[in-house]
């Protein structure tokens, strides 16, 4: 009985280990999603946009982590410098709005 339990505890120990890789990738893809989900809307093609939707998000799934990765570095770093800039400006409000949305989209 001890040999079947230590059987039972040695394959679940590894079967955990092979599916484990796995488990952490999701994160990964489903980050990957909602950034190109971001872009797609942001370059105007929305939900409705239908074949050109379907490309976009193809080819952007399909693009290497790095690039992802680097996309979002570089947005992290606009924002930043934007975010910088608008309060040199003293901007406040629906004007800093503004501002931000125009900074970022270039």
């Amino acid at each position: 009985m001890t040999k079947t339990a230590g059987i039972v505890t040695i394959s679940l120990f590894v079967s955990g280990l092979c599916i484990a890789p796995f488990a952490s990738a999701a994160p990964t893809k489903q980050s990957k999603m909602a950034v190109c989900n971001e872009q797609a809307n942001d370059k105007g093609l929305g939900e409705g946009k239908g074949d050109e939707r379907k490309v976009f998000m193809k080819e952007c799934l399909s693009a290497k982590t790095a690039k992802a990765v680097k996309t979002g570095g570089t947005q992290q770093s606009k924002m930043k410098s934007c975010n910088t800039e608008a309060g040199t400006k003293g901007l406040k409000g629906d004007e800093r709005k503004t501002f931000m949305s125009a900074c970022l989209s270039n």
